[in-house]
């Protein structure tokens, strides 16, 4: 199979704040020609987005897509629902999991395959407060663990 180089549009970094990443999924996303050249652009936002299943079928909310400025009547709504892309089965597999363990389905990032726009979609759990904290005070310590090293060597 031919490698099609990647290009990241855009990174949900609040997500991996708000949730615990369980496991990553990738989906197409169904999008008009205006949209697909305001991504080119990098005019989106997915800080308050998420997945959601209605029929069968998976849908991204919140997804902020800005009107391309050359596209004047045939700009979309920039927070209309997205339809993404995925097999059947694998619908009906999150919907398990998303009814039974009462996780999320939390849009990671956004870019391009190929010609292609990719969405990929997290299984998420919350956290709590006190998991936030202990994330941030990890992080801090790598950090100082790394300028440490840095000075020293």
């Amino acid at each position: 199979m031919e490698q099609t180089a990647t290009k990241l549009i855009a990174q949900n970094k609040k997500a991996y704040h708000e949730y615990f990443v369980l496991d990553k999924y990738e989906a197409g996303i169904a999008l008009y020609g205006t949209e697909v050249k305001s991504l080119r652009q990098g005019a989106v936002n997915l800080k308050d987005a998420y997945c959601e299943i209605k029929d069968g079928e998976l849908f991204a909310l919140g997804v902020h897509i800005s009107p391309y400025e050359k596209g004047n009547i045939y700009n979309r709504a920039p927070l209309r629902d997205k339809k993404l892309l995925m097999h059947k089965r694998e619908i009906m597999r999150l919907l398990g999991k998303v009814k039974e363990d009462g996780l999320a389905l939390i849009p990671l990032s956004l870019y391009f395959r190929g010609a292609h726009v990719k969405m990929e979609v997290g299984l998420c759990k919350g956290k709590k407060l006190y998991d936030k904290r202990q994330t941030d005070a990890k992080r801090q310590s790598e950090r100082d663990i790394d300028r440490a090293m840095k000075n020293r060597g």
